[in-house]
């Protein structure tokens, strides 16, 4: 009956089925960390009285910024530095989830993280990309109702949230000034641009061990371009 704070998407991608049966023979809540997916598990029905679940629900909408080179031509983004790539326009992160977030394979990672976090098929979680970080992620209902989880980007938001959950506690975060904003931005990923997004796709419905392989090269092909090895397109 514990609580569990996710911080990290590895765990899940790599061996999600391990931990998820672990969760439910010990009557675990697993609380996601990850804005996206706390944003999620907000949104989904239940989620104040237990974990989350799935009733009258058609879609997941898994939001993404695009990373710093979302506006990129094909060829320039071939010459891109290590040095561009971990300049993420909203986030400061470190050196090797921001190159996660540049190539959009970070999405792809938390695509196969959200559905064994919600027990969703891949086909069930669109990426939408929205350059302003504010929408963390929406939930999509089969009446047409779309729920979406709104704030700052600040991780002590979700830290909050799984801190205080099932309540809610200050979280010393400002509040969201909308008029402010004045207008928030959605597009279609390109996955021409950006094909790590579709290799985890790929993964997670071939399901197996196919989503550790992918887990795998990539944390190869990032030390590789970090250290100059190879470059950002390889």
């Amino acid at each position: 009956g514990k609580r569990l704070l996710l911080a990290n998407k590895e765990s899940l991608v790599m061996a999600g089925h391990l931990l998820m049966a672990a969760a439910r023979k010990a009557g675990a809540v697993i609380l996601p960390i990850d804005s996206e997916h706390n944003a999620i598990f907000q949104c989904l029905p239940a989620a104040q009285a237990g974990a989350p679940g799935l009733e009258g629900v058609s879609k997941i909408l898994l939001t993404a910024s695009g990373g710093p080179f979302r506006s990129w031509s094909a060829e320039a983004i071939t010459a891109a530095t290590p040095a561009q790539a971990c300049a993420h326009p909203n986030w400061s992160m470190g050196r090797k989830i921001s190159v996660d977030s540049a190539t959009l394979m970070n999405k792809g990672l938390e695509l196969i993280e959200a559905c064994w976090l919600f027990d969703v098929a891949p086909s069930q979680v669109e990426i939408v990309v929205h350059p302003e970080s504010i929408v963390h992620s929406l939930v999509q209902y089969v009446d047409g109702s779309v729920l979406a989880q709104l704030g700052n980007p600040d991780m002590r938001t979700p830290i909050a949230y799984g801190l205080g959950w099932p309540q809610r506690i200050d979280a010393g975060v400002a509040p969201l000034a909308l008029v402010a904003l004045s207008r928030l931005h959605f597009e279609a990923p390109d996955e021409t641009r950006f094909p790590c997004l579709r290799l985890a796709r790929e993964a997670a419905a071939t399901g197996g061990t196919a989503m550790a392989v992918c887990n795998a090269a990539n944390e190869i092909a990032v030390e590789a371009f970090l250290a100059g090895g190879i470059g950002f397109a390889a």
